[in-house]
């Protein structure tokens, strides 16, 4: 029985450690809906060509409290983009899959200040992606944890 048990072990650990690497080896691993680490957005990273870019598809509060309109792209350095909606924006593009877990050379903008900074994006698990948006350097910069969401 002690034997039988050994062998059911290490059949299960095989295709645990078999799936989390296929996981790792996708390049498509991160498309799909992700939540922001403060819950207040939800983007779906996609691809697009040979890169992955993403759009925020949700928000917590679509709606302006001044307006009760929907949110508006207003603080965008160019005054032309002020006036699109939030919902729908493309805010993270230009992604290439470098290895394992990581996609770069990508880029993330942020409607709430209106500044856009170099990103890369490391898939922690299946359900956990840390974004980093940086200036000039990675080690200069803030990340995020996103977390998968389940399609309903």
């Amino acid at each position: 029985m002690r034997r039988i048990s050994k062998i059911f072990f290490a059949i299960i650990s095989f295709f645990v450690v078999q799936g989390y690497t296929l996981i790792q080896e996708d390049p498509n691993a991160i498309v799909g809906v992700w939540k922001t680490g403060d819950g207040n957005a939800m983007v779906r990273i996609y691809k697009n060509g040979e890169k992955f870019q993403g759009k925020i598809v949700w928000l917590k509060e679509p709606n302006d409290p001044e307006t009760g309109k929907p949110k508006l792209d207003k603080n965008h350095s160019d005054e032309a983009n002020r006036s699109r909606p939030i919902i729908g924006l493309v805010n993270v593009w230009g992604f290439s899959h470098k290895e394992k877990n990581i996609w770069d050379e990508g880029n993330i903008y942020d409607p709430k200040n209106g500044n856009t900074y170099s990103c890369t994006m490391k898939l922690v698990n299946a359900n956990t992606l840390e974004v980093r948006g940086f200036i000039g350097v990675s080690l200069i910069g803030r990340t995020d944890t996103w977390t998968r969401q389940v399609a309903k």
